[in-house]
């Protein structure tokens, strides 16, 4: 199988890269790194089967040609993380709508297989948990900023789906529940590696809001599994699958766990919504999957406890194999990340689509 990975030099994308390769596969990414990083596919680039191409999804003609030359497209090319969408829901929405609306277009014309990882987030402000995949979707007002990422899922979920019903496209859809693992960065709000790198400095561990919220975190192995999986499956064409894990935990044991397996001694202090991301700001009480129809479809099964997830993050922090290796500042409890690469992207994509925020300054640990 030949594979595209749009977004492939991001945290989700380099492991599914490294997965596919292992399988035999043939691999080329795409990736404009504004939340990618080289680093994550420095271990790839001497690989026969593996090309990549440090550019947007906007470049058309590439884009043309790329999807030209494969078998399957994995699209993971969106904005993510909470502080992000906070921060720039313009982009947000450009993004995630117009680069998968470009895909679509392309890979139309060629009835190529697409698989779309969405997001948990688009379950919204649903109460009834365990969230399964026909259930209705509970947006937040306009006016709130922070919902633009949930909305913008939305749509490239229904874009994805009209162009199966109406001109016959091979699609796939993944909502993704809180994926963590090896070289995920805190940068952007992801919580377990902002916990991880605030304990090994013993900053203190800031929870946001009552912490009483809860999550169900996945191991970052057995999602591009299923990713794979799913994509190989012909019964999943036109589907949309939960893929996450049903082990569900509140943030406070989180901090609480992160603090006693690095051995921290980082106070646990709690910082309000509108502290952290301003006025106004909504979260979700509870996230958990209903994992029935995925694990019909494939036979998933989660390969790794909370613990373990934790255990193995803190490992590759502590080594250095993050994917991130850029120093680290911590500003309102976030970890501020940024590549060098990144700003090269930006010279030659000036003020794009997909051009990254400002470059922060990288400064020693303090």
């Amino acid at each position: 199988m030949q594979a595209l990975i749009t977004g492939g030099a991001g945290f989700i994308g380099s492991h599914l890269a490294e997965r596919l390769l292992g399988l035999g596969h043939q691999v080329t990414i795409i990736d404009d790194l504004s939340t990618g990083s080289v680093a994550n596919i420095a271990a790839l680039k001497d690989h026969p089967r593996f090309d990549y191409h440090l550019d947007t999804v906007f470049n058309h003609h590439l884009m043309a040609e790329l999807v030209d030359g494969c078998d399957v497209v994995f699209h993971l090319a969106a904005a993510v993380g909470v502080r992000l969408v906070v921060e720039s829901p313009v982009r947000t929405l450009d993004t995630n709508i117009r680069a998968t609306e470009v895909l679509l277009q392309i890979a139309a014309k060629k009835k190529k297989k697409v698989l779309i990882t969405s997001t948990s987030e688009v379950y919204g402000k649903a109460t009834k948990v365990p969230f399964h995949e026909d259930d209705n979707l509970v947006l937040g007002p306009t006016v709130q900023g922070r919902w633009s990422y949930a909305c913008s899922k939305a749509v490239d979920e229904f874009l994805a789906l009209g162009y199966h019903r109406e001109k016959g496209l091979p699609v796939v859809i993944a909502r993704l529940f809180n994926t963590v693992g090896p070289r995920q960065t805190g940068a952007y709000g992801m919580v377990l590696p902002r916990f991880v790198s605030q304990a090994l400095l013993s900053e203190p561990i800031t929870v946001y809001g009552t912490g009483e919220q809860t999550r169900c975190f996945s191991w970052v192995g057995d999602v591009v599994n299923a990713l794979i999986q799913l994509a190989e499956t012909p019964i999943a064409v036109g589907r949309v699958f939960n893929v996450g894990s049903g082990e569900e935990t509140t943030i406070n044991a989180l901090a609480e766990l992160v603090k006693q397996r690095t051995g921290s001694d980082s106070a646990i202090r709690h910082l309000s919504y509108e502290e952290a991301y301003g006025m106004g700001f909504e979260d979700m009480m509870r996230r958990v999957p209903d994992l029935t129809r995925i694990q019909e479809t494939i036979g998933y099964k989660p390969t790794k406890t909370f613990p373990e997830i934790v255990d193995a993050v803190i490992e590759s922090m502590r080594a250095g194999e993050d994917g991130n290796k850029q120093l680290v500042r911590t500003v309102a409890g976030a970890n501020v990340q940024r590549t060098k690469e990144s700003a090269q992207i930006l010279a030659v994509h000036p003020g794009g689509p997909c051009a990254p925020l400002p470059i922060v300054k990288e400064t020693e640990p303090r």
